[in-house]
């Protein structure tokens, strides 16, 4: 069944301390003044991002469903009934593009079901400007999403990435949460071959953005401190 009118839109949020202007299409302030029903990882959160990329917004009219680990199936399976009076929904990622390393499919695949049409609205990823900006193979590519957080796994995933990167000629995109970074790029260094190509890419869009890429083996002589810091990893 098709639901007249009514659209579900993906809603790109800022991947760091930057300006709305730098990274943000200047529409969407335009396009959000349009929608009071909004999808989000965090409330607070995506009232403070709203009202940063609208001033003039009235946050108190607007309504919010949380979508995260401790939301219930039961709740998600209402989140798109407005649509059925033609009410738009917008879907906030937490950070960059929502559906990309983000919870938000569940969304987007239950609008398709009920004949919503959904509008994707462009803005920054940091997992694609890594890759753009990274000197790897942009024409075959896999993001990995999380590496394991026990050590022994850690490394397995590791090397198994480095063997379908040579054998597939892909690049293995990978992230881990930004406290664990100094931990998995010392993995990185002990257990890859020193001639895999890694792209470390730091703060993506901030002021202190920091994108190289280099060997291992030429990693091992460079002190770098990427603790607390989100963080993309190619090889």
């Amino acid at each position: 069944m098709t639901t007249t009118g009514a659209r579900l839109y993906l809603i790109p949020n800022l991947i760091g301390e930057t300006s709305i202007e730098s990274v943000l299409p200047a529409t969407l302030s335009v396009q959000v003044s349009e929608i009071s029903h909004f999808i989000v990882e965090d409330v607070r959160n995506a009232r403070r991002f709203l009202k940063k990329l609208n001033k003039e917004i009235i946050i108190d009219n607007l309504c919010f469903y949380e979508l995260n680990q401790h939301t219930q199936p039961e709740e998600v399976s209402k989140y798109l009934d407005v649509c059925s009076k033609g009410t738009s929904v917008g879907l906030i990622s937490e950070a960059g593009l929502p559906c990309i390393a983000d919870p938000g499919n569940v969304i987007v695949m239950m609008a398709h079901k009920k004949g919503i049409r959904v509008v994707p609205i462009s803005g920054p990823s940091s997992i694609f400007m890594a890759l753009m900006a990274s000197g790897l193979n942009g024409q075959n590519f896999a993001f990995n999403g999380y590496i394991p957080v026990e050590q022994s796994l850690r490394v397995a995933k590791l090397k198994s990435l480095e063997i379908r990167s040579l054998k597939e000629k892909q690049s293995q995109i990978f992230m881990d949460t930004p406290y664990r970074n100094n931990k998995l790029f010392e993995d990185v260094l002990l257990n890859l071959n020193s001639q895999t190509y890694l792209c470390v890419a730091l703060n993506i869009s901030c002021d202190d953005e920091l994108i190289i890429t280099k060997t291992v083996g030429e990693w091992r002589k460079t002190k770098i401190d990427l603790n607390k810091k989100p963080c993309i990893f190619i090889i």
